[in-house]
C-alpha cells in the first residue's frame, strides 16, 4: 500500500543538513510505486503538532531542491522541542492522529543526540500501540558525537571550517616577530573535543601552531596552562592556542563557570560561552603579555565557503539510503556511518539500534590526546583528513552565495 512520506530536521544546523534533507526528499520522490506525497515539517516535530507542513515536491519542479543540497541552515526550520519521557503522555496520541491524518507511512529527523531521542520515543510509541509507521534517524552534528557511526555529517565540513580559519589566523598572528603575543580561539565542543581537535590539520609543519590544544576530554588546570603557555612562548613568539568551550576541571565545573554564570537550554545543557576570554584575561593578568580571544561561534556550522565535498556527498547519501531502509522494513533506527579498514578511505552506510544511540556521546579517544593533554596524536590526523577532502562550488548570484530560501 503506497503511504506518505514526512521529514523533518532539528537541533543546531549544520553545513551539509540541507544535504540529507536533499538525499531523503529526492530519494521518496523517485520512488513512486511506494511513496505517495512527500512532506516537510516545518520547525520539526514541534512544528508539526502546530499543523506546521509544506509538500516537497513542486521543489524539485522548480529546481530549488537542488539549490536545497549546498545551503546551510536548517531549511525547514528546525526545533528544540523535547518528547516527555511518559510514553502515556497525551502528546503522544496527538501526534500520530496526525499522521493518520496525512497518512503518514515513513518518518525522517535529521539531527543529532536529542534528535535521536525524538526517533527513539515515537518508534517505541509505534511498537506500543501496534502502528506500521517506520520511523528512520538520518544522523547530523559538528559535534561528531553520536556513538555506533564512524562519523557524523556536518563535522567534515566544520572541521575544515575550524582548520582553514585557524590557519588563517596563525598566518595572521605572525606578521610582527618582535614582541610576544597569544592568540586564543575558542571552538564549540562541550563534552566531546572533536571539532577542536580538527584545528590540528591547520598546522604546517610540525610544531607550527596552534602549539597548545585543549579539549574536554582532559582536565584543565588555569596554572599548568600558564606554564604551558610561558614555556611555548620560548620557541614561538606569536603563539596560538586552540580550546574547547567545554575545557573543564575534570571534576565537573566548566572553566568558563569560573568567570560567570552559566545559563541552560531546554534540554538543560548549559550553554557555554567565554572560555577563550576568561583565558585572555588570565594570560593578561599573569603574565602580562599582548593576548586576545576569537570565538568562532556559528560560523563553524553555517559557512558554505568551506563545505568538504567529502562531507556533502556522505549527507545526501545518507538520507537517500535512510529511505531505502524504510521502504525495505526497518524501523527505530539510525544510519551509520562505516568506514572499511585499509589506508584507502572507504565508507559505507548501515543502520543501528536508535534506543542504544539517544543520549550517549562519543569523546575523543584518550589515546588520541597527547599525555599531557595540550596536543593531537597523528591517529586523529589520520582520522580526519579524509573527511575535509574536496571542494565544492556553491551556485553564486551577485558574487554572492546563492542559498534556497522558504517563501
Amino acid at each position: 500500500m503506497i503511504k506518505n512520506v514526512i521529514v523533518g530536521q532539528s537541533g543546531g544546523p549544520t553545513a551539509v543538513i540541507n544535504a540529507s534533507l536533499y538525499g531523503v526528499v529526492s530519494e521518496a520522490l523517485s520512488q513512486k510505486d511506494a511513496v505517495g506525497n512527500v512532506y516537510g515539517m516545518i520547525n520539526g516535530i514541534e512544528g508539526f503538532l502546530n499543523g506546521q507542513i509544506m509538500d516537497m515536491a513542486p521543489l524539485r519542479e522548480s529546481g530549488e531542491l537542488e539549490l536545497i543540497r549546498t545551503t546551510p541552515g536548517s531549511y525547514l526550520g528546525s526545533c528544540r522541542y523535547k518528547l516527555p519521557e511518559d510514553l502515556s503522555d497525551e502528546v503522544y496520541p496527538r501526534i500520530f492522529e496526525k499522521f493518520l491524518e496525512y497518512e503518514i507511512g515513513y518518518f525522517f529527523y535529521i539531527g543529532g543526540n536529542d534528535s535521536m531521542d525524538t526517533v527513539s520515543k515515537l518508534s517505541r510509541y509505534a511498537e506500543q500501540t501496534g502502528s506500521d509507521i517506520r520511523f528512520i534517524g538520518i544522523p547530523k552534528t559538528i559535534d561528531n558525537d553520536l556513538i555506533l557511526t564512524d562519523h557524523t555529517p556536518g563535522f567534515g565540513s566544520a572541521a575544515k571550517f575550524v582548520a582553514s580559519t585557524v590557519r588563517e589566523i596563525a598566518v595572521d598572528a605572525s606578521v610582527y616577530d618582535n614582541k610576544q603575543s597569544v592568540t586564543i580561539v575558542e571552538i564549540m565542543g562541550r563534552h566531546a573535543g572533536w571539532l577542536t581537535a580538527a584545528s590540528v590539520l591547520a598546522r604546517k609543519y610540525k610544531e607550527d601552531n596552534p602549539v597548545l590544544i585543549y579539549l574536554p576530554e582532559t582536565a584543565f588546570d588555569p596554572e599548568v596552562f600558564l606554564s604551558e603557555v610561558q614555556a611555548a612562548l620560548e620557541d614561538t613568539a606569536n603563539l596560538v592556542v586552540c580550546v574547547s568551550e567545554g575545557i573543564n576541571d575534570g571534576k565537573g565545573t566548566f572553566i568558563c563557570e569560573l568567570a560567570s554564570d552559566v545559563g541552560v537550554d531546554t534540554f538543560g545543557h548549559k550553554m557555554l560561552t567565554g572560555s577563550g576570554k576568561f583565558l585572555e584575561n588570565l594570560v593578561r593578568d599573569r603574565l602580562g603579555i599582548k593576548v586576545r580571544s576569537i570565538e568562532l561561534n556559528v560560523p563553524q556550522r553555517c559557512s558554505s565557503a568551506w563545505l568538504s565535498a567529502t562531507d556533502l556527498s556522505e549527507a545526501a547519501d545518507s538520507g537517500a539510503f535512510g529511505v531505502k531502509c524504510a521502504l525495505a522494513g526497518e524501523t527505530g533506527r539510525m544510519i551509520s556511518f562505516i568506514r572499511k579498514p585499509g589506508e584507502d578511505y572507504e565508507l559505507t552506510f548501515g543502520t543501528e539500534d536508535v534506543n542504544l544511540i539517544c543520549n550517549q556521546e562519543k569523546a575523543v579517544p584518550r589515546e588520541w590526546i597527547s599525555e599531557n593533554g595540550s596536543d593531537i596524536e597523528k591517529e586523529f590526523i589520520d582520522y580526519a583528513l579524509p573527511l575535509i577532502q574536496g571542494s565544492v562550488t556553491v551556485p553564486e548570484e551577485n558574487g554572492l552565495p546563492k542559498f534556497a530560501y522558504r517563501k
